[in-house]
């Protein structure tokens, strides 16, 4: 009857916290009270995350895409019936923010230009969603920051796996003290990135995919840090490559691990591998002093669960590298709620993705040094 009443107690908790981060996701059925796009939205670049970002932005509700700016020559009849809505074409940024009424920009072109358009965007005025990677440099990052708190407006980056079901559960287990107090942790990225992929011909170069964490990894490492939150005090990276013909073009190392520090003392690793030949696989691992949580599956001591077996989870596991799967119109749909309602973005605001690609360089300048390298050191170079 006991171990019956812990269970009971701690299912009504873990429901509480979940009700509560549904909440803050603004999932469910909240887009039905907005009959009206509030906000006019533009994108920047034309490829595969433009695509999913115009269709998801849509799907909100609460926006609209209205106008697309790319180097190509866009077709706007074209465009406008793929996506719906009337969509205008321009093929340069000062025009478009200048004239297309849009208050909202996505950026989605060429990493190397990140930089350029998001303090164009800042000087505009404009609400910026921001794919990752935020820059290829730390010093970039911080310039995106710097101006966009300068100019007042928010910006959200796309670090959208923090929407989904299965981190979105992993933290209502985590803030239900299912897990305890959680000392170690591993979220590691596998996904082979080849020629299969559109990106492939670009993301291949130092100049534009930069490193294995800033072209995919970097969603992992940002999830460790979700779950561990807390400061990190140094970082240890090593890199390698596979030996494979497919993945021979990249002109940087494209998978590597990384160990964290915490400044209380936890631990924390992160795996990016873009070089493999197998299923996509975000794993996930926490280990805590009442339980461990691994991928779907959990042990709890608080619920006097059998420790010789996992008990299952029922979620839905990050499981395709497929952008149009993954979970940005919950992320677009919470900060159009947070623009309308005047407050921080939750979860993936720039201040806190600024955070993660902190970690990113450090990681980066650990495996080239082949040296522990400390967050101090990064912020005073």
């Amino acid at each position: 009857m006991k171990h019956r009443a812990q269970r009971a107690e701690f299912l009504k908790r873990i429901q509480t916290v979940l009700s509560t981060y549904f909440e803050n996701a603004t999932l469910g059925s909240q887009v039905f009270m907005h009959p009206e796009p509030t906000f006019s939205a533009a994108v920047v670049g034309y490829g595969w995350a433009a695509a999913a970002h115009i269709d998801a932005i849509n799907a909100t509700g609460l926006a609209r895409v209205t106008a697309v700016c790319s180097s190509r020559n866009l077709d706007p009849a074209e465009l406008s019936a793929r996506h719906g809505g009337k969509i205008q074409v321009w093929t340069s940024l000062e025009p478009m923010l200048a004239q297309s009424g849009a208050g909202v920009v996505s950026l989605c072109s060429y990493p190397s230009r990140r930089r350029e358009e998001a303090l164009a965007v800042a000087q505009a005025g404009k609400h910026l969603i921001i794919e990752k990677p935020l820059a290829l440099s730390l010093r970039d990052c911080t310039d995106i920051l710097e101006a966009v708190e300068a100019a007042g407006i928010q910006a959200c980056v796309c670090f959208e796996c923090r929407y989904s079901n299965q981190f979105l559960v992993t933290r209502a287990v985590i803030d239900a003290g299912l897990l305890g107090e959680i000392h170690y942790g591993e979220v590691d990225y596998y996904h082979g990135i080849g020629p299969w992929y559109g990106q492939f011909r670009w993301n291949i170069s130092r100049e534009e995919g930069g490193s294995s964490l800033l072209s995919a990894g970097c969603h992992a490492l940002d999830a460790l840090l979700l779950c561990l939150n807390g400061e990190v005090e140094s970082v240890f990276s090593a890199a390698t490559a596979s030996r494979s013909a497919i993945f021979a073009p990249y002109r940087y190392p494209t998978t590597s691990s990384t160990i964290l520090q915490f400044t209380d003392g936890r631990v924390g690793k992160a795996a990016s591998v873009i070089d493999c030949l197998q299923p996509y696989y975000f794993h996930t691992h926490l280990v805590g002093s009442r339980g461990s949580l691994l991928d779907r599956r959990l042990h709890s001591e608080e619920l006097a669960l059998d420790k010789s077996s996992w008990s299952e989870l029922s979620m839905k596991l990050l499981d395709s590298g497929d952008v149009s799967d993954h979970p940005y119109e919950a992320q677009f749909r919470a900060f159009f709620t947070a623009l309308s309602e005047n407050k921080p973005m939750p979860l993936t605001s720039l201040r806190e993705a600024y955070r993660s690609f902190e970690i990113v360089f450090a990681a980066d300048r650990s495996s080239e040094k082949r040296r522990l390298v400390t967050l101090e050191e990064m912020r005073n170079p």
